[in-house]
């Protein structure tokens, strides 16, 4: 470091202006820390740095934008601190409920002093093996010189499984706007549209419900995938300018983000008619969606109900074009980071589904181009688990009655 850099701070509190209203109340997040704290002291952490968007954002209220470079909350027995670069300035400590610290780039791995000013060296640390790097872990332990080291990835993501009240509301108010997609989507298509166009009437119709619905809030990363014939095929190809054809499988694929909650729509429709192939195929994964959300109850795990519905589809010989499991959680999460992976339905999760849990049904069927009802089928609806079954917060129609439109 030169004599110059010497005199620059390797970290400082930027807390600029007042705090921001954030996605819930200040006791939302402290009960949250209150139940990480216990999970840290079953597992002998005495300390719990993370890195990812997720956790960062569900314990703490703030949502980062990496850019390459390094972000961080570190939990302590009595202190909890979000760490952030010097070219967010003061949104990171107006948008989190905690206290927060600022790392400046005069210097490599500021980031790590800072972190180590809050939790010191030599502590049990906890960390998240589904998302610090080997060349991070080198570097934790370089600066912290922990005692030990403990994976809390698996803790903190049942806790998040688990939805509060609060949670429930922003998920039921998500899906509603989702809704508000899906309708301005079915007023959008018209022959000869490209798909580009029809997704963007349904990304701005939710851009702006989510505004008035919640007027203190940041908005990012809202978006929709509308496909069209060949482009159905795969649940996460992207939009393109493809032009709508007579007799089209569509696919509308609605996401509002709110404060880094996820919620999703997702129909098939066709475009102006439906040939009678496309038609079976199309009603018989209908009715497998139906299958499923009646299997959707406390005391029964992922596994059973995936086991369930590939039986369905097995003796109405469909299963070899199912293409992914059946559902999944819903939370914090985007198609950029968070997963609850513990809460999907598929055969290999071994889960029971409890009162409080949010989870969708979403069966896929792929018909390969060039045999009859060639295109991909999806339904998807998100379900909260209640104490004797489960509540359907979906409100937008599916199946061939509501969705041939033209």
């Amino acid at each position: 470091m030169t004599a110059q850099d010497s005199s620059r701070p390797e970290m400082y509190r930027f807390h600029n202006g007042e705090k921001a209203p954030l996605a819930f109340e200040i006791a939302e997040y402290e009960a949250r820390i209150a139940g990480l704290r216990v999970r840290m002291a079953e597992a002998g952490a005495q300390a719990a740095v993370f890195t990812s968007m997720h956790n960062i954002a569900y314990y703490s209220g703030f949502l980062y934008c990496s850019f390459g470079r390094s972000y961080g909350l570190v939990v302590t027995e009595t202190e909890t601190v979000t760490i952030s670069a010097g070219i967010d300035a003061g949104q990171p400590w107006r948008r989190g409920f905690c206290d927060n610290i600022t790392y400046t780039d005069w210097q490599r791995d500021n980031f790590w002093r800072a972190v180590a000013s809050v939790c010191g060296k030599g502590m049990a640390v906890g960390y998240e093996g589904d998302h610090l790097t080997l060349m991070q872990r080198d570097k934790l332990e370089h600066f912290l010189a922990p005692a030990r080291m403990v994976d809390l990835a698996p803790a903190t993501m049942y806790q998040r499984m688990h939805k509060s009240a609060a949670e429930i509301a922003l998920i039921r108010a998500g899906a509603q706007v989702a809704d508000v997609g899906g309708y301005a989507i079915r007023d959008a298509i018209r022959l000869g549209t490209r798909e580009i166009d029809v997704a963007m009437a349904g990304r701005d119709a939710m851009e702006a419900e989510i505004a008035k619905r919640y007027p203190d809030a940041e908005y990012r990363d809202t978006w929709v995938w509308f496909q069209s014939g060949i482009n159905t095929d795969g649940a996460h190809n992207p939009v393109t300018s493809r032009k709508l054809e007579r007799g089209d499988i569509l696919s509308l694929n609605t996401f509002p983000m709110i404060s880094g909650y996820y919620t999703a729509l997702e129909r098939t429709l066709f475009m102006a008619e439906v040939d009678p192939a496309s038609l079976k195929i199309w009603e018989a994964n209908v009715a497998a969606h139906e299958y499923g959300m009646s299997l959707l109850r406390p005391g029964v795990s992922c596994a059973d109900v995936t086991h369930k519905i590939n039986a369905f589809l097995a003796e109405r010989d469909l299963l070899q074009y199912r293409t992914f499991g059946y559902g999944h959680s819903f939370g914090v999460l985007s198609h950029y980071y968070g997963r609850e992976a513990g809460l999907e339905l598929r055969e290999d999760i071994d889960t029971v589904l409890e009162p409080g849990m949010v989870i969708s049904m979403e069966p896929m069927l792929t018909i390969p181009e060039g045999q009859p009802g060639a295109g991909g089928y999806r339904e998807h609806d998100i379900l909260i688990i209640t104490e004797n079954g489960n509540e359907n917060i979906t409100g937008y129609p599916y199946g061939p009655k509501f969705n041939v439109p033209g």
